[in-house]
């Protein structure tokens, strides 16, 4: 204990919290605890008044200090598929009955599950849409509309009912990809389309669309979106946008080969119909059998069974037509809509580098003419009225630049998110996969069934031996 005495000697306590006179009497404290016996009241209470009390300052000041969540960045879109699916659907149906006096036109349905309204729309409805939201959201992925006409020399193996159908899954894939944008969905120009149930919704859009301008006029992050970029934007979106470009392509091939195994079914349903009718027909076939053959040949018992045979070919016929719905609607469909999402990524891209950025680079090129024939003005005096007016538009000219910087950084945030947007659709792949599969394991199920009655009425007709015959060519 008299070791700890000197070390208290020697102890520097100008910047402490404890006298030298406070750390003697904790030491004692320690030695008499040490000894067993009890501090006398006096000294506990000289020790009360000899330690300092910890200064912990104002409460308020103490409640600014709590940990405070982490605000996720404006850059970044906290969406997931699910959320994405479940924004909206919109069913899109054909109107069979075809108004106007002299000119026909196609008119649609519009349902909303959202807004739970149904209202009417043609096409140039769509199309005077399409056009405002361009407008409105030029640094966003827009999705683009299906033709209106079929192309002379292009679809000409097509049919117009065909044609036409195809326009109505386009444009519903359209409507939902639109719908279920987290920027588009709130929006008045998209509201007006999907519950509007006036004749003049055109107008309506139009006012709307002029009364807000565009999202660079009333997104609150327009004039700050060059804080919140990553300094290798640039980089992010050139590896960005060829990675997407990849998946594009692969995306396209695995959509025309699903095309392809959906129009096989469809043959395949044609064809088997089609093999019924001729086992229908030659079983029909009322010809008398010649003398020579009736005596030994079977041929009269075995054709009045093919007759029957039809119908179990037609059922096969039409489980191999669902087949080919199954595949279109589940399959074709879904590859449809992402790759109409990530070609309106690609156009996005292409109006960012050919729009913005070339504006922005024509806007520097006319300043630099500008000022120098501001300098040219100086060199070589001028009329005043003329040097003044030189810089005024030099003035407008800088302002204008300014702008136009300020939508370049705002172009490239929305590009940010809007590449988020692309990634969190990706999944949509498992689903697609999974479409496939159930339909194939579906559809073969069911033509499995029918294969498998067939075969046993084929027992019952012409027995079991008479259908295990040996081969008829030579390996």
């Amino acid at each position: 204990m008299s070791c700890l005495f000197q070390i208290a000697e020697h102890v520097d306590y100008t910047d402490g919290f404890l006298s030298k006179l406070s750390l003697y009497k904790a030491l004692a404290l320690i030695a008499l605890a040490q000894q067993g016996k009890q501090p006398s009241p006096k000294l506990l209470e000289n020790c009360k008044q000899e330690f300092p009390k910890p200064q912990l300052g104002e409460f308020k000041v103490l409640q600014t200090l709590r940990m405070q969540p982490t605000q996720e960045s404006p850059l970044t879109v906290p969406q997931t598929l699910g959320k994405l699916l479940a924004r909206e659907t919109v069913q899109v149906e054909l109107i069979p009955e075809k108004k106007g006096l002299f000119l026909k036109h196609v008119e649609y349905q519009i349902t909303s599950q959202h807004f739970k309204i149904s209202v009417y729309r043609r096409y140039t409805d769509f199309d005077v849409f399409h056009e405002l939201l361009l407008q409105r959201f030029a640094y966003r992925m827009v999705p683009a509309l299906p033709p209106k006409r079929m192309l002379k020399g292009v679809l000409t193996s097509m049919s117009e009912r065909d044609f036409i159908e195809g326009r109505r899954r386009a444009l519903g894939r359209f409507i939902n990809l639109v719908a279920r944008h987290p920027f588009f969905s709130e929006d008045e120009l998209v509201k007006t389309f999907l519950t509007f149930n006036g004749s003049d919704v055109q107008v309506k859009m139009r006012d709307a669309c002029k009364k807000m301008g565009d999202e660079f006029m009333t997104n609150t992050m327009a004039t700050l979106a060059k804080d919140y970029l990553p300094a290798d934007i640039q980089a992010q979106f050139s590896s960005s946008r060829e990675l997407i470009r990849n998946i594009h392509n692969s995306f396209h091939k695995l959509r025309d080969r699903a095309e392809k195994m959906a129009e096989r079914s469809k043959e395949n349903a044609t064809d088997l119909l089609m093999f019924g009718r001729e086992l229908s027909t030659l079983g029909s076939d009322s010809s008398p059998i010649p003398s020579l053959a009736s005596s030994q040949n079977t041929w009269g018992i075995l054709r009045q069974s093919l007759k029957g045979l039809s119908v179990e070919f037609a059922l096969l016929a039409d489980k191999g037509a669902q087949q080919g719905r199954r595949e279109e609607d589940d399959v074709v469909e879904k590859l449809n809509l992402f790759l109409d999402l990530l070609q309106s990524y690609r156009d996005l891209c292409e109006r960012h580098e050919k729009g913005v950025l070339h504006e922005h680079q024509r806007a520097l090129q006319k300043y630099g003419m500008m000022k120098r024939q501001m300098m040219s003005a100086t060199v070589q005096p001028k009329e005043q009225v003329s040097v003044e007016q030189l810089e005024s538009r030099i003035v407008q000219q800088e302002n204008a630049i300014q702008t136009m910087e300020l939508r370049n950084y705002f172009s490239l945030f929305c590009l940010h998110q809007e590449t988020q947007l692309i990634f969190t659709y990706l999944p949509i792949t498992s689903h697609i996969l999974g479409a496939f599969v159930n339909s194939q394991v579906q559809g073969h199920q069911e033509m499995g069934a029918v294969w498998n009655d067939l075969q046993q009425k084929l027992g019952c007709l012409f027995g079991v031996d008479e259908m295990q015959s040996p081969p008829l060519t030579p390996k």
